[in-house]
């Protein structure tokens, strides 16, 4: 899939754990493990903009197309 989850790295540069962004976030920590995983098809942009807010970055922080070659 050409776009990359970077939510792992980010919580690694915040120092926060998945529990306590979930808490931030009000969504579950299954949640977020699934995002940092790559396996959702989509994300809200209410959840992404309180993500975003918990961890102080930009949606392309945590987002990345990344071609392919198809």
């Amino acid at each position: 899939m050409p776009i990359v989850v970077n939510l792992d790295v980010m919580l690694a540069r915040r120092k926060m754990r998945s529990r306590t962004l979930a808490e931030m976030v009000g969504i579950t920590e299954q949640n977020i493990s699934l995002l940092k995983s790559g396996k959702v098809k989509g994300v809200r942009f209410d959840t992404l903009e309180r993500i975003c807010k918990a961890l102080d970055c930009q949606p392309g922080d945590i987002l990345e197309y990344k071609d392919d070659g198809d």
